[in-house]
């Protein structure tokens, strides 16, 4: 778990389309991503989450602005909580 803690990132929505399309994006570029349940720390209107290396946080950043894809948020797993990560 502390690995994941570390060198893991996550990507919250508020729908399942968009969770869908954003899937389909970053496999698209190649980004190495696991579609999982939105951990119950965040408050998010879809049930899936989308986690991806942290190393491409700029390339998923710019994926999102670029394709218009509505997130709830960028988070980081810190020790006991998840923390947003501004766009």
């Amino acid at each position: 778990m502390d690995e994941w803690i570390n060198d893991w990132m996550l990507i919250a929505f508020d729908s399942t389309q968009q969770a869908l399309r954003a899937e389909m994006l970053l496999e698209f570029a190649e980004i190495e991503i696991d579609l999982f349940p939105t951990p119950k720390e965040i408050t998010a209107g879809c049930a899936l989450c989308i986690q991806f290396p942290k190393e491409d946080l700029g390339r998923v950043q710019k994926i999102i602005r670029n394709e218009f894809v509505e997130i709830r948020g960028l988070y980081f797993k810190t020790e006991d909580s998840y923390d947003n990560i501004p766009m």
